[in-house]
């Protein structure tokens, strides 16, 4: 295995890897109190890198000014990518990018192997800047004076890298009925789990007035982004309106949209997880589990994934050799990655449910902690999809349960189908096929 084949893929394991230490023990030097515990300050730091948003302490008043700002610059790395910043470094410097350095932020950015790696990171960060002061703006001008000019930055970044962490002690609820504060904060978790080749592509689109075609992965992510923003409103809505609550139309349908864009890897929440219906926070868990598009601050199995998934399972349905979406058909590679991100999603999930089943409570019978399963399944789905909404169970987790959300939210950030890859690598090509056969299936 050649060395330069095998870096592009390990190096954003080993770059994300140091910087949760690195902040770890600077949230650990900065925390207000001077007793967080290493596990905390560990759990803090990766849930920031990974731009998840559960916490296990309350960044406002359990970090000095400098931890929050630490907080801060975490979340911003964390959404960008190490591997972004480190490209952009290495292209400030005028060192020369490999050409599978070159090749690896191409898929992952742009899936197109044949960019400017320059000028699109330069773009890239300052598009970046400039929504997150624009939202920034906005959120001090309609805050009614709930924010400072340091909190408005932090929520905007905070938004934007869809990240979740809030200074306020109950996220955003106090806001519920705040349309501005609202609006700005959707836009900014909407345009930050588009993904930066997405927006790229929109602003050259727009300053060539729209008369550029938009490419077929674009497409297919505002559209299925524009879907599942319509499906989880409406359900979400309906859930809200048949449970009883005081709150007036108005309010439960701007919830109800706020919660269904921050489901899909934000983690704010402007209602109290823990006293929602079991329909309500399934259909959230749906939510979770999809995250954003490819390439962005997002995580989840991906809108593409699902989409593709769908139009799989629609031509099974319709006996089609092909898979097709819109005009276009999907090859077999690509459905079979599909296959394999859901298979391998299905399996962490399903172990991490178990072990934090055992670890939270095992010994106690089914009676005695009734309605904690799901509180279980809703954390494991959250810190795989680095969405960072709870039903309460964070702050109450073992130091073996941090353990565990803390391997979760590293695998959601870093992705499984990146894991797989970089394993891949060290095997050796299979020169011949062995016979194959029918098995009965069903």
């Amino acid at each position: 295995m050649a060395k330069k084949t095998l870096l592009p893929f390990v190096l954003p394991v080993a770059a994300f890897g140091t910087t949760i230490i690195v902040g770890a023990m600077l949230l650990y030097e900065f925390s207000s109190t001077g007793t967080m515990s290493w596990i905390d300050a560990l759990f803090t730091a990766t849930s920031a890198v990974c731009v998840t948003g559960l916490s296990v302490l309350d960044p406002a008043s359990s970090l000095t000014d400098k931890g929050q700002l630490t907080l801060l610059t975490l979340i911003q790395l964390g959404g960008l990518g190490i591997m972004t910043y480190s490209s952009l470094a290495l292209y400030l410097l005028r060192r020369r990018v490999t050409l599978t350095d070159r090749l690896a932020v191409g898929q992952a950015l742009l899936h197109n192997t044949s960019f400017d790696l320059g000028r699109f990171l330069l773009r890239l960060i300052a598009m970046t800047l400039s929504i997150e002061i624009a939202g920034a703006i906005l959120l001090y001008f309609f805050g009614d004076g709930r924010f400072t000019a340091f909190s408005a930055i932090f929520h905007a970044i905070s938004a934007f890298c869809n990240a979740g962490f809030s200074l306020f002690p109950d996220s955003l609820m106090s806001m519920a009925t705040n349309i501005g504060v609202n609006v700005t904060i959707m836009l900014l978790i909407i345009l930050g789990g588009l993904g930066f080749a997405v927006l790229d592509e929109l602003n050259l689109w727009f300053k060539q007035g729209r008369k550029r075609k938009l490419s077929f992965i674009t497409k297919v992510i505002l559209t299925t982004t524009f879907l599942l923003i319509t499906a989880g409103t409406v359900v979400l809505f309906i859930s809200r309106v048949s449970s009883p609550n005081t709150d007036t139309f108005t309010t439960n349908l701007l919830t109800s949209l706020f919660q269904s864009v921050t489901a899909r890897t934000a983690g704010f929440n402007t209602v109290n997880m823990a006293e929602m219906t079991n329909l309500y926070l399934l259909f959230m868990i749906f939510l979770m589990i999809i995250g954003g598009a490819p390439g962005s601050c997002a995580g989840g199995i991906k809108v593409t994934t699902f989409r593709a998934l769908g139009a799989f399972m629609m031509a099974q349905v319709r006996g089609r050799e092909q898979v097709v979406i819109g005009n276009k058909a999907l090859d077999s590679k690509t459905i079979n990655k599909v296959v394999t991100l859901v298979f391998i999603a299905t399996i962490i999930i399903g172990l991490a449910t178990i072990a934090l089943n055992l670890t939270e409570g095992g010994n106690y019978s089914h009676t005695q902690l009734r309605g904690q399963f799901l509180e279980i399944f809703f954390e494991v789905v959250s810190a795989f999809g680095t969405v960072g909404l709870s039903m309460g169970l964070t702050a109450k987790l073992t130091t073996a349960g941090k353990c565990i959300i803390i391997a979760l939210m590293f695998i959601g950030r870093i992705g499984p189908i990146w894991l797989l890859t970089t394993l891949q690598q060290f095997h050796s090509n299979i020169r011949y096929r062995v016979p194959e056969t029918d098995l009965p299936i069903g």
